[in-house]
């Protein structure tokens, strides 16, 4: 019998609350000014389980990477349709906020100074992982401190817009391995037949399709926050000491994958097998 085929090893005594160790969970949860807010430990949970969640995306996005690197588009498209469904979970979960008023997020937003969303270390490990490297953002962490040494190495390693770009050379399409705007048309020419005849190159499409899903419930995300923020605050300026809503908006428009949301522009209207044109060619 293989190691495989063994039945799973048995742990005696071992309860749900055990394993998912509850007890020191629910310890987690410490408010700096209960006495006089009732929503202080919503802001909290909330929090805490965007971070349970990120740990869980960039998990699921290294592996990604990895499936990537061994020419396995099939099995890293479903794991970014689980991103996808996660981000899904994440976009709602910003509205429970709207639920607390904006008198009773005073009562201990104060109390929160300097702190801010801002610094959320897997937030900038998410944008880094994915391509969106602004090493400015490291300014934010202590030199030497474990947030700081994770995103410089996210910063060093390639991202997984890069290995998304190499494991397509690897299946012999002319792109550069990290294009950028300058790269539009020589991306567009190579994927453009992948959008025209996906019947035939259905993974390497539905790979495109999950990485422009996954770029979308990240905008989404964005705007959500933003607009739950502005009913919130309004115009005062974040904890952090960023602008607030103005620096929120600014993030909107991020894409992850640009060109993957540029080809399907290219695709004729009228003629499905046309030859190929740019927008505005005659």
């Amino acid at each position: 019998m293989s190691d495989t085929d063994k039945p799973p090893r048995e742990y005696p005594g071992l309860t749900y609350g055990k394993y998912l160790k509850i007890s020191e969970l629910l310890q987690l949860q410490h408010t700096l000014v209960a006495d006089r807010s009732h929503d202080e430990l919503l802001f909290i949970v909330i929090h805490q389980a965007y971070e349970l969640w990120f740990k869980q995306i960039l998990y699921e996005l290294d592996t990604v990477g990895e499936l990537m690197k061994s020419g396995d588009p099939i099995e890293a498209r479903r794991l970014l349709d689980r991103v996808s469904t996660i981000g899904d979970v994440l976009v709602q979960q910003i509205h429970i906020l709207e639920t607390m008023t904006p008198r009773d997020f005073c009562h201990f937003r104060a109390a929160l100074r300097p702190a801010s969303g801002f610094q959320s270390a897997q937030f900038r490990e998410l944008e880094y992982l994915c391509g969106a490297k602004d090493p400015s953002y490291l300014v934010n962490y202590e030199e030497g401190s474990v947030e700081r040494a994770r995103l410089e190495r996210r910063l060093a390693e390639p991202s997984l817009r890069e290995t998304f770009y190499r494991m397509l050379q690897t299946f012999g399409y002319d792109v550069p391995e990290d294009p950028g705007d300058e790269d539009r048309d020589q991306v567009v020419r190579a994927l453009l037949p992948v959008y025209r005849n996906f019947e035939d190159q259905s993974a390497i499409y539905n790979l495109c399709e999950a990485l422009v899903s996954h770029d979308q419930w990240l905008a989404t995300w964005r705007f959500h926050h933003v607009r739950t923020v502005e009913r919130i605050i309004g115009s005062k300026r974040g904890t952090g000491g960023s602008s607030g809503v103005p620096y929120l908006m600014g993030t909107v428009s991020k894409r992850l994958f640009p060109l993957l949301w540029e080809v399907r522009a290219w695709l004729d209207d009228d003629d499905l097998f046309a030859t190929y044109k740019a927008p505005g060619e005659a």
